[in-house]
């Protein structure tokens, strides 16, 4: 699995344009916490390149800015770890702990 990082505010103005052209899915990760540490891990094994997204991995503790904007951009409230799918500059689809699953991600696309 190739992550792509995300580090900054600017950024998610390309991750709109770039989902009108394939669903992009962004990860929020704490590097502190053990369930974070364990839905990353569920994530990569079970990422398959075949389902068309583009992952973007967000470090929370580096980029707590980049998480903020992303809450009031796309209206979904920030938890973590939490991944959301992106399709047309819109969020589609949110999970955060237990609930993120590759095959959740692949069922909204």
């Amino acid at each position: 699995m190739n992550w792509n990082k995300l580090t900054s505010e600017e950024q998610l103005d390309g991750i709109r344009q770039e989902s009108a052209q394939q669903p992009v899915l962004i990860f929020k990760h704490s590097t502190t916490c053990s369930i974070s540490a364990m839905a990353l891990s569920r994530m990569e094994r079970n990422w398959n390149e075949q389902a068309g997204i583009k992952p973007y991995y967000l470090d929370l503790q580096a980029n707590r800015s980049v998480s903020n904007k992303i809450a009031n951009e796309f209206g979904i409230e920030h938890e973590s770890p939490q991944v959301l799918l992106i399709r047309n500059g819109e969020c589609v689809y949110d999970a955060s702990h237990m609930a993120i699953s590759f095959d959740g991600l692949r069922q909204a696309v």
